[in-house]
Formats: structure tokens, C-alpha cells, sequence
């Protein structure tokens, strides 16, 4: 008999209170290891208070956080960052006066192994672990077929490249799990289709995504399954195919509802 797979990411009534504002509340998904889980929902839905309670930004007011079967909720970012999850942000977050391998080298950041005193007198230990250091970001921008940016400026890069520089960073701090809020944010269609490619084959490379995005497009194309969020409540769940056509999904979007009422008392 088959033993079904614990999820990489399991989330139970997670919620968030400010004073007497629900931001999130009740909220449960999972999420299988190799999948592309979407988190969707009009703005101000708590999508990315939930990436904040998943990384540890905000401490949750109730529920439980469980990453590869250990309860994560309360625990510090860089605890998280170094138990495998981490992400990106809807606003590009590199460091423009830094070249685009020091970019993906501060992603290791959380893992250094040599002490202050091998730090301040440059000791074999350092410039050992500093060269393998070098070497890993160049394997993995090769690994993103990034390498051609290795020694540019982030701002010399097209938009969608500098999105892709980031989620390198990200793996960087050897994460199994990426969050990624909004990587289409401010794309054309072309460098959306692109960015698409990009995270399938982050999937065929081993990694599981759990991704907020507005690009519907995107979205419906390239999730194994939806989650929707609306007022920090979880109003659906299911495939894409599933979601397009929910009624409570549709009127959360549009608000079809209230222009019916409209209609009536007109």
C-alpha cells in the first residue's frame, strides 16, 4: 500500500489580528513538494500577510505553520530562510550598486560558517569558504541560464531578467521552497510568457513555488492548483479550470453581484 506524501507546506487556521481587524483569518492550504501552488485575490485580501506570517515578518495570533513536518510559526526569518523557504518581493529588492553576482552571494548570508576572527584576518578557513561561495553563485546563475549577467549591474538588465536575479538570490540561501509575491509585477506580455517558462522549469529543477499574482493569464496557465482569498478569508480552493468558473471567485473579482442589486433598483 502506497503512503500518501506529507506536504512540504501545511497551513492550518492561520490568523493574523491588528487590534479589531481580521487581516487574515481561518486560513488553511497545503502545499506538495514539485507543485505551483497560487495564492489569489483582489487587493487587501492578506495574500501577502500571509507570506509574511509563512517567513516569519509577523508572528501569527492563532494556527500553525508546519514546513517539512516542523512547526515554523513564531520562528525568526533567518530560522525559516535556513530551514529552505524563501522569497521574493513584489518590489524588486537588488542591491543596484552591486553587481549581480554579489547579488545572488548575499543570499548565502544565512548560512556562513567561519567566525568574526576569520572574517577580520582573511584566515584559509574564510578565503576556502569564500571561493566555494563564488563558485556556487556562478553554478547557480549558470543553472538559471544567467551567466552572461554575471559581473553586470542589476539596472543594466532587462526587467524580467532582474526578477529572475532575484529568485537566484533567493535560491541561493539553498531554499527547496520559493515564495514569490507578484514576479509578473510591471511585465509586458512577452516578458510574462517568459517569466512562466522560467518558473515551470524551476519546478523541473526540483523546486516547489507557491506564488500571489495578479497576471490571471500567468496564473490559470501555470498553477497545479488555487487558493483565493478575499477580506483575509479563504473563499475557494481547486484547479484552475475550477476557479475561473466559482461564483464566489467571480464576484470577489468583479463584484457582479452588487451590479445585479444595482440593476434591480434602478
Amino acid at each position: 500500500m502506497e503512503t500518501k506524501q506529507e506536504p512540504i507546506l501545511l497551513v492550518k487556521n492561520l490568523s493574523i489580528h491588528f487590534g479589531g481587524l481580521k487581516a487574515v483569518d481561518g486560513v488553511d492550504f497545503h502545499v506538495n513538494k514539485g507543485e505551483i501552488v497560487s495564492i489569489i485575490g483582489p487587493n487587501g485580501a492578506g495574500k501577502t500577510t500571509v507570506f509574511n506570517m509563512l517567513t516569519g515578518v509577523y508572528v501569527p495570533t492563532c494556527g500553525q505553520i508546519f514546513f517539512n513536518g516542523e512547526e515554523i510559526q513564531g520562528k525568526t526569518p533567518q530560522d525559516i530562510v535556513k530551514a529552505g523557504m524563501a522569497r521574493t518581493f513584489q518590489n524588486i529588492r537588488l542591491f543596484r550598486d552591486m553587481r549581480v553576482i554579489q547579488n545572488v552571494l548575499l543570499g548565502m548570508h544565512t548560512n556562513t560558517e567561519y567566525n568574526f576572527i576569520d572574517l577580520v584576518f582573511h584566515t584559509k578557513k574564510y578565503r576556502t569558504l569564500e571561493k566555494g561561495k563564488q563558485q556556487k553563485a556562478v553554478d547557480i546563475l549558470k543553472f538559471l541560464e544567467l551567466e552572461k549577467y554575471l559581473h553586470d549591474y542589476p539596472s543594466n538588465l532587462p526587467y524580467g531578467d532582474q526578477r529572475k536575479v532575484e529568485i537566484a538570490r533567493a535560491i541561493a540561501t539553498d531554499a527547496q521552497l520559493l515564495l514569490l509575491d507578484e514576479p509578473a509585477a510591471g511585465m509586458n506580455p512577452e516578458e510574462s510568457e517568459e517569466l512562466l517558462d522560467f518558473i515551470r522549469g524551476l519546478v523541473t529543477k526540483g523546486f516547489t513555488i507557491v506564488l500571489i499574482e495578479h497576471d490571471m493569464n500567468l496564473v490559470m496557465n501555470i498553477s497545479d492548483r488555487i487558493y483565493v482569498i478575499d477580506h483575509g478569508k479563504k473563499i475557494a480552493e481547486g484547479l484552475p479550470k475550477d476557479i475561473a468558473s466559482n461564483k464566489d471567485v467571480i464576484v470577489a473579482y468583479l463584484g457582479e453581484e452588487d451590479d445585479e442589486e444595482e440593476k434591480e433598483h434602478a
